[in-house]
């Protein structure tokens, strides 16, 4: 489910929907319009927004039904998320179903879906403020991190409850690079989310030069520049992306002069088949970005919405070979 949501965020910022929803209702939030007059008021709350009078004031009902139909959907799975965490929990602690350990981080984990859902309404209001027409990249870029840092956390927890010990593998310098890794990743998606929240794809849509060089003027107004100036963000994304690759590539030949177990056996090549896939979407990405339409769902929008969820994919391979990697064997006393 929380995979879902990440993939429903994507659409939400694809299809421009972020905004169209004004005000953080936690109950009555839950339902759309039921009947016209509901729809009008929606969408005459919508019309106050500096995003309608700015870029959208062409908008029809039929227009404003569809970008808000994302918005309430993905805050929708969010409140189902919850339901679904909260009903069990508390039925399976009555019942004393849980071992001690398991409580403290389940808590933390309710607390992390309850901060995330509070970032994506901070993230909103940035975007209905002033002359504003989108989200702060900023914003954006804080909600898809700890997005991600709550799905990290609850497939680590996976983890320990669904593996044996005897799937690990004792590689201490091995476990430390696939950390160094997954820090860098981690950068490479912040980058990531400001080249979405700076719409900065079409601002260099050629591969492998950047608007006919490979190295931009980049940094036109100091360090600032990494998270306003959309050439520069464009740079630093691609050659995080290289880098990558290259850090991957040594990773993979490093893991496989060790003896793995049978389940470190089929994971420690998933990083590599997953960075290329990344970095090639991330090519297509770039170049379908001239075909962007407004309201239209396109080439570049699917290539996007692949590249983020490879990004994924390849953050969770990471954690689950660092998971299957430790720094010392095992007493066996």
């Amino acid at each position: 489910m929380v995979i879902v949501q990440v993939i429903l965020g994507g659409i939400t910022r694809l299809t421009g929907s972020g905004l169209s929803i004004t005000e953080w209702n936690v109950v009555t939030g839950a339902l759309p319009p039921l009947n016209q007059g509901q729809w009008l008021a929606e969408f005459h709350k919508y019309q106050q927004s500096p995003q309608y009078r700015l870029l959208n004031s062409d908008f029809q009902l039929s227009d404003f039904k569809f970008i808000y139909f994302w918005e309430w959907f993905h805050r929708l799975w969010g409140r189902l998320i919850g339901v679904v965490f909260a009903i069990p929990f508390v039925v399976f602690l009555v019942q004393r179903r849980f071992r001690q350990d398991m409580i403290k981080p389940l808590l933390v984990l309710f607390i992390l879906g309850g901060l995330q859902g509070a970032i994506g309404w901070i993230m909103v209001a940035s975007g209905l403020e002033g002359d504003a027409i989108y989200v702060k990249p900023t914003r954006l870029a804080l909600h898809f991190i700890f997005a991600l840092g709550l799905l990290c956390y609850t497939f680590w927890f996976a983890l320990q409850l669904l593996t044996d010990p005897h799937d690990k593998v004792t590689a201490p310098r091995l476990r430390t690079a696939t950390w160094w890794i997954v820090g860098l990743l981690g950068l490479q998606l912040i980058f990531g989310a400001l080249m979405a929240g700076h719409r900065a794809a079409p601002a260099a849509p050629t591969w492998p030069d950047i608007n006919g060089t490979l190295v931009p003027r980049i940094f036109p107004h100091g360090l600032v520049s990494a998270i306003e100036d959309r050439i520069t963000i464009h740079f630093i994304h691609r050659n995080l992306a290289y880098l990558l690759t290259v850090f991957i590539l040594v990773w993979t030949y490093r893991a496989f002069r060790r003896r793995p177990t049978a389940l470190f056996a089929k994971t420690r090549i998933l990083p590599l088949l997953l960075v290329l896939v990344q970095v090639a979407l991330g090519v297509a990405t770039v170049l379908t970005s001239v075909h962007i339409r407004p309201a239209r769902w396109n080439d570049f929008e699917w290539m996007a919405q692949l590249h983020q969820f490879t990004a994924l994919l390849l953050l969770l391979a990471l954690v689950a070979n660092a998971f299957l990697l430790r720094n010392k064997r095992p007493s066996v006393l």
